[in-house]
């Protein structure tokens, strides 16, 4: 899943986008508001970790602009205040969670995975393609009634490939969801880790289920 963080302080930033990563996340940042706002626009990312305090654009009135413009991402809000009505401003703005500054990082990332749980649910509980069977909520994938064991981006992308089943994804595709907005697209590294993928999912002599598009990208599809 792809988050963006909205945080001034460059090393909370770097902090937060590198912890997030390490849980395997496509992580993108913004150090103002102004700049949060247009990449929030985009309508790409999963959950939006967003600080109240920012300059050109504050974290609030962006939110409520965001909201205003039907933009439904869940939002965490990030407020080194902790009085109740800075919570009440910040939930009626359109918040789905708060934390305050200063926090454990085992604890923002339980709540990022609580809302992202509570998102996934209400959208599809289960995804099953042939006998692929990925679910979310447990972060779990089996064929054939085999489990198998993926790195985090491995999952990643095989959950892009399950909820667009029949589908070519490009690399530009593949990258703006799987990865972030600094994805080198002069690497191969989409390619490596559609490899690593295959021998995982079609280890056992199953019939192979991601097929190659030469010169395009990648489909999942039955034979």
């Amino acid at each position: 899943m792809r988050l963006l963080v909205v945080e001034d302080e460059k090393k909370v930033a770097s902090f937060i986008k590198k912890g997030l990563e390490e849980e395997g996340y496509a992580v993108d940042a913004a150090l103002d508001g102004k700049t949060g706002f247009q990449m929030a626009m985009d309508r790409v990312h999963d959950l939006i970790i967003l600080d109240i305090h920012l300059p050109g654009m504050d974290g609030l009135s962006l939110l409520h602009e965001l909201r205003q413009r039907k933009v439904l991402t869940p939002v965490l809000l990030l407020t080194v205040r902790a009085n109740i009505e800075d919570k009440v401003l910040g939930l009626d703005a359109g918040a789905d969670d708060y934390l305050t500054k200063p926090f454990a990082f085992e604890e923002l990332v339980a709540r990022v995975r609580a809302l992202l749980r509570r998102q996934t649910e209400a959208k599809l509980p289960v995804l099953e393609f042939a006998d692929l069977v990925l679910d979310p909520s447990r972060r779990t994938v089996h064929r054939g009634g085999r489990k198998i064991e993926l790195t985090a981006k491995e999952y990643a992308l095989l959950d892009y490939f399950m909820r667009n089943p029949g589908r070519v994804l490009t690399r530009s595709m593949i990258a703006d969801r799987v990865w972030d907005y600094n994805f080198d697209s002069m690497t191969n590294i989409i390619d490596v880790y559609v490899n690593y993928l295959r021998r995982k999912i079609d280890s056992e002599g199953e019939h192979k289920l991601i097929h190659t598009v030469r010169g395009v990208g990648y489909v999942l599809k039955e034979p």
